[in-house]
């Protein structure tokens, strides 16, 4: 009897030990998980926050766009406003993020690679992205403009591109970032090959012929560069 009562008696006392460890694990379980809470709430907070700042600052991007410029339906906003972040930071600042925005949804909607749009008007510009820039005179006359169109070349593209035409609106960047994304399209439909497109591009299709004719293939300096740096932009972007 003494045996049974000593042993209900551990019992207990180890029963309530349990018990103790169990209300002290319970408290210290329910102080990690509101702890965890109020870092859910925290982390939700600061993304809230971030997410608002690049809502807005996208606003203020799309705002610079042009006057009813029409976007596709299937836009992605979210690629467009990264890549122009990009191209900003790879341009040190020269190459504006309203331009990005709009050579990247250009680019989208006609299907056209942007990082090489990208490098060719850094080509044209002699790595300056001078809106206003001149080139110097030619058989053909000059070049003007981010995208460098020259005069016998810009009235057909601004057509093809559904935009009305003066030689004075080749200064406008999104102008020429419009028309330039346009040509390259049309250039690379009728070619299929980069290295055709972009040597047309900067020579005419007659000069391709041309270069072709002299040289074996369309695969010129001028069209190498592009397509390289495009390359190593776009490893870039996907890192």
């Amino acid at each position: 009897m003494r045996l049974s009562f000593l042993t209900m008696l551990t019992a207990i006392v180890l029963l309530g030990s349990v018990s103790l460890v169990l209300g002290t694990s319970y408290l210290e379980t329910q102080e990690q998980i509101e702890e965890l809470e109020q870092y859910q709430l925290s982390v939700q907070e600061h993304n809230r926050s971030k997410v608002d700042e690049t809502f807005v600052e996208l606003l203020d991007e799309v705002e610079k766009l042009p006057g009813g410029y029409e976007v596709a339906g299937a836009a992605n906003w979210q690629s467009a406003s990264q890549l122009a972040s990009l191209l900003y930071e790879d341009s040190e600042g020269l190459f504006p993020k309203d331009w990005g925005l709009l050579l990247a949804l250009e680019s989208e909607k006609r299907n056209i690679d942007p990082m090489v749009v990208y490098e060719l008007l850094r080509v044209e510009t002699g790595d300056t992205f001078d809106p206003e820039l001149i080139g110097p005179e030619t058989k053909y006359g000059k070049a003007y403009g981010l995208a460098q169109f020259m005069e016998n070349t810009g009235p057909w593209v601004a057509e093809m591109a559904g935009l009305p035409y003066e030689q004075e609106m080749l200064f406008d960047p999104h102008y020429s970032i419009q028309l330039s994304v346009t040509y390259l399209e049309y250039l690379y439909d009728k070619y299929d090959d980069w290295n055709h497109a972009l040597t047309a591009y900067h020579r005419g299709m007659t000069g391709l012929q041309e270069y072709i004719a002299d040289n074996g293939d369309a695969k010129s300096w001028y069209a190498v560069e592009i397509i390289e740096n495009a390359e190593s932009t776009a490893t870039a972007f996907s890192d």
